[in-house]
C-alpha cells in the first residue's frame, strides 16, 4: 500500500492531506514523516525538471544536478515587517555560494548576494552554500517575484512559471482611520508580494478601491493580517458596479450663459443636436454645421471641451455617458464678453439640458460566465442563473463527470456568487468570467440604481453626525446674493428658498446644491 502510494503521489495522482497545528505543535513529526515518506526526493528518485535556455529556446532536463550551471525556481516570496523580505528558492542544478551573483533574465537584472539561508520556523539559520534539491531563502532581493528564475549570466535558463487561479472575487475597501491610508497602501504591497492571487485596483471612475481575492473568506483573512501584522485596519463593503448612461432619441435645445458683473462679462450661446452614436465604446462624438459665422471657430473647441467634462459624470445617477453625438449647429456670440470660458459653460448647460430630454437610459455591464461543476449539479446551477437573469447560453461536457455552464449574466449578479456556488456544490464547482459589453438596464434595475446612488450621495454630504451645513443662495441670472443663510439638515430638502426681498430661487436637485456651497 505505501509503495503504491508513493508512486502516485510522485505521478502527481493523489494529493495527501494530513491535519495537524503548527501553533500547538500537534502532528508536526507524522507530517515530516509523511514528508520523506511520500513525497520524491532529488537523490532517491528520478525526478525531471526541463528548463529553457532563452538564448536557443531549447529545453533540457536539468535533473537536479549539481555539476551543471547553477539554476533556481523562487517559489515564495515572504515579506515580514520583523524579519524582512526573503525569496524562497529550490536549487535545480549546480550550486549557490553566499557571495555568488546571480541573473534574472526575465527582468535583465543581476544582484549580489551576502547571505543564505534556511528557515526554520520563524529563525533564519545562516548557511554558507546550497546544493541541487536544497530549499532555502535569499534576502533582500530587490527585483526578484514569486515565480522568476535565477541563474548565471553566463548560461541563463527559464523555468515555466506555475498557473495561478484568477481572482474574481472582489469588495470595496476603506480605511477606517484616514490617517492610516499610506500605511494601508504599503502593508498591501508588501502582502501582494507574498500572495500571488491577492490584487488591488484603483478605480478612479467609480472613486473606489477594489480588492480581490480567491473568496470572502480570503479577503477576510487579508483584513485580519493587516490588523494583526500591520496595526491598520479596513472595511469591506459592496463595491459600485461601472454602469453607463445613454441617450435614446434624438433632441435639439439652444442654452446661453450670459453674466455682466459691471465691467467685461461673460456671454456664450449655443444651439445644439444631441443623438446616439451608435457606438457604445466611445462616449461622445462631435460636430459642427455652423453656417454663417454665428459662432465663430475659434470656439469650437471650447465647446467641445465643455462636453468633454459633462461626459464623466451623467446627470442620471453619475455614471460616465457613452454613445451620444453632439453637433453645434447655431448660436450667437458677443464681440466683448464672448470668451472661451463662457461657451465652454453653455455646452454644459446644453448637455444636462438635452441628455434628461433625450430619454436617458442606464447601461449595465454584461459578463460572460463559465461555472464547472459535476454533472450531478447542472440543473441548481442553472436555476440559480436564471435567478440572477442569466442567459445560459449552453453546457460543454469537460471529462471525469463535470460540465462547463456557459453563460452571460449581468456583472452585479455575480456579487457574493462565489459563496452561493461553494455552498451550492460542496467547494466541488469553479467558476471564471469576462466582460463582454454593455445592455440596457430593465426599468426596475435602473430605479433603484438611481434611488440607491442619490441616497449614496447624500448621505456622503450631509453626513449626520457632521455640523449643520450652511449655504448662501445665488442666484445667476439676477447675480445677487441671498443674504439669508439656510441650515441643511440630514434628509432635509428644499424645493426653493428665499433672500430677504421675498423673491424665489431655483434650488439645483432635492439636495439643495448651491453655487456657493
Amino acid at each position: 500500500i505505501i509503495d503504491a502510494l508513493r508512486q502516485n503521489v510522485n505521478d502527481g495522482n493523489v494529493v495527501p492531506v494530513q491535519c495537524g497545528s503548527g501553533l500547538y505543535n500537534i502532528s508536526i513529526e507524522n507530517l515530516v514523516k509523511t514528508c520523506v515518506e511520500f513525497l520524491p526526493s532529488p537523490i532517491r528518485d528520478t525526478v525531471k525538471i526541463f528548463g529553457k535556455d532563452p538564448r536557443t529556446d531549447k529545453e533540457y532536463n536539468v535533473d537536479y544536478d549539481s555539476r551543471r550551471p547553477f539554476s533556481a525556481y523562487v517559489f515564495k516570496t515572504i515579506v515580514d515587517p520583523f524579519i524582512g523580505r526573503y525569496s524562497l528558492i529550490k536549487v535545480c542544478s549546480g550550486e549557490l555560494k553566499a557571495d555568488s551573483v546571480i541573473y534574472n533574465y526575465e527582468r535583465e537584472t543581476e544582484e549580489k548576494m551576502n547571505r543564505l539561508y534556511v528557515l526554520r520556523g520563524k529563525e533564519a539559520i545562516e548557511v554558507p552554500e546550497l546544493k541541487a534539491g536544497d530549499i532555502g531563502a535569499i534576502a533582500k532581493l530587490t527585483n526578484t517575484e514569486t515565480g522568476d528564475t535565477l541563474s548565471l549570466k553566463s548560461d541563463p535558463l527559464v523555468f515555466d512559471k506555475f498557473e495561478l487561479s484568477a481572482p474574481y472575487t472582489y469588495k470595496r475597501y476603506a480605511a477606517k482611520n484616514k490617517a492610516d491610508v499610506d500605511k494601508i497602501s504599503q502593508a498591501l504591497q508588501k502582502m501582494m508580494e507574498e500572495d500571488c492571487t491577492l490584487k488591488t485596483f484603483n478605480d478612479k471612475e467609480n472613486r473606489q478601491l477594489l480588492m480581490y481575492g480567491m473568496g470572502d473568506q480570503h479577503l477576510d483573512v487579508v483584513v485580519s493580517k493587516l490588523a494583526a501584522k500591520y496595526k491598520v485596519e479596513i472595511t469591506l463593503s459592496k463595491p459600485r458596479v461601472p454602469y453607463r448612461e445613454t441617450i435614446r432619441k434624438k433632441v435639439e435645445v439652444r442654452e446661453k450663459y450670459k453674466k455682466q458683473s459691471g465691467g467685461h462679462g461673460q456671454y456664450g450661446d449655443v444651439a445644439m443636436e444631441f443623438e446616439p452614436s451608435g457606438d457604445l465604446e466611445t462616449p461622445y462624438v462631435f460636430a459642427e454645421r455652423v453656417v454663417g459665422g454665428a459662432v465663430p471657430k475659434n470656439y469650437f473647441p471650447a465647446v467641445e471641451k465643455g462636453i468633454q467634462e459633462s461626459i464623466g459624470k451623467g446627470p442620471m445617477a453619475g455614471y460616465p455617458v457613452v454613445g451620444v453625438k453632439a453637433t453645434l449647429f447655431d448660436g450667437s456670440y458677443h464681440p466683448v464678453d464672448s470668451s472661451e470660458m463662457a461657451f465652454k459653460t453653455a455646452a454644459r448647460q446644453a448637455f444636462k439640458s438635452a441628455f434628461m430630454k433625450a430619454t436617458p437610459v442606464l447601461l449595465e455591464p454584461i459578463a460572460s460566465l463559465s461555472v464547472v461543476v459535476p454533472d450531478s449539479y447542472t440543473g441548481d446551477i442553472m436555476g440559480d442563473l436564471n435567478k440572477r437573469r442569466g442567459r445560459v447560453l449552453g453546457m460543454n461536457p469537460v471529462g471525469n463527470g463535470k460540465t462547463e455552464v456557459v453563460a452571460d449574466i449581468p456583472l452585479s449578479e455575480l456579487y457574493g456568487y462565489s459563496t452561493n456556488l461553494r455552498s451550492m456544490t460542496g467547494g466541488r464547482g469553479v467558476y471564471s468570467y469576462m466582460f463582454d459589453r454593455y445592455e440596457q438596464a430593465p426599468s426596475d434595475v435602473q430605479e433603484r440604481v438611481i434611488a440607491e446612488n442619490a441616497n449614496e450621495a447624500e448621505q456622503t454630504q450631509y453626513n449626520g453626525n457632521d455640523p449643520p451645513v450652511y449655504i448662501a443662495c445665488l442666484n445667476i441670472n439676477l447675480a445677487i446674493f441671498c443674504n439669508k443663510k439656510i441650515t441643511l439638515q440630514k434628509n432635509r430638502y428644499h424645493n426653493t428658498c428665499s433672500d430677504p426681498c421675498g423673491s424665489y430661487h431655483s434650488c439645483i436637485g432635492k439636495s439643495c446644491k448651491h453655487a456657493s456651497l
